[in-house]
């Protein structure tokens, strides 16, 4: 049984990419910095395939010790999803130092040694999943989230370089770009905002955190092995 890391998994987007892979069988390892009943109830409910690791991943210099660990507890890991982030809205000119700087190392520095010190053993073994979450934000741009913006483009930069780098030993790196997903985080929108998403969008609704979640699956198994360097929008059609 495949062993894949989903980081930010205790809610939203994470915790279900979580469950999804559990139910499809690989050994899902959640990791947050705090449980929450949502991952407490996922993990009855999955049969032992859900597992919470604690962790703060701002903490860049706990990264090496954590990835070890989780190698020893569960073998081989099979696939990585960075998922983790957090969002930094306001005018630029009003934004302390300290948001940006939290958000970059959250953002971008943490999945990058995350993926730095778990590839090597999926370059050993012969094969891997990589999937680094970005945001259609990262390409159209939003007024109000320009840091948001710049860290969720540094993924897709990240992820296409990269999957370059450890295409040739069976490694696949991919980014998913969502949307307005039909979570809390847009429920501070209010309902007319949330109506001016849906009206934007060719499918007139928001996509949901289950098909972030499918998306995930997929490119984890069997059907995602020839696509590799390729930023996949979940967004129902805000962008087309």
């Amino acid at each position: 049984m495949s062993s894949v890391i989903v980081t930010g998994a205790s809610r939203g987007i994470g915790l279900a990419i979580a469950q999804r892979l559990a139910a499809s069988g690989y050994t899902a390892i959640a990791l947050a910095r705090t449980q929450g009943p949502a991952l407490t109830a996922a993990m009855e409910a999955a049969d032992g395939r859900l597992a919470y690791v604690p962790a703060d991943l701002s903490d860049i210099d706990a990264i090496p010790d954590l990835a070890r660990d989780l190698r020893a507890r569960f073998g081989p890991i099979w696939g990585l999803v960075n998922n983790a982030g957090v969002g930094v809205e306001g005018l630029l000119s009003n934004t302390h130092n300290s948001q940006i700087e939290a958000a970059i190392r959250l953002n971008v520095t943490a999945p990058i040694v995350m993926t730095k010190h778990l590839v090597r053993g999926m370059l050993t073994t012969g094969g891997g999943r990589i999937i680094n979450m970005s945001s259609i934000i990262g390409s159209t741009g939003y007024s109000g989230l320009s840091v948001y913006g710049a860290t969720k483009a540094a993924m897709i930069g990240f992820t296409k370089s990269l999957a370059r780098e450890v295409g040739r030993l069976g490694v696949t790196v991919n980014a998913i770009a969502p949307g307005f997903i039909d979570t809390e985080m847009t429920a501070s929108l209010g309902e007319e905002g949330r109506e001016q998403v849906k009206r934007r969008s060719a499918l007139r609704r928001l996509a949901e955190v289950e098909d972030v979640a499918a998306m995930t699956d997929f490119l984890m198994g069997e059907g995602g092995k020839n696509i590799t360097g390729a930023v996949l929008t979940i967004d129902a059609g805000n962008t087309a």
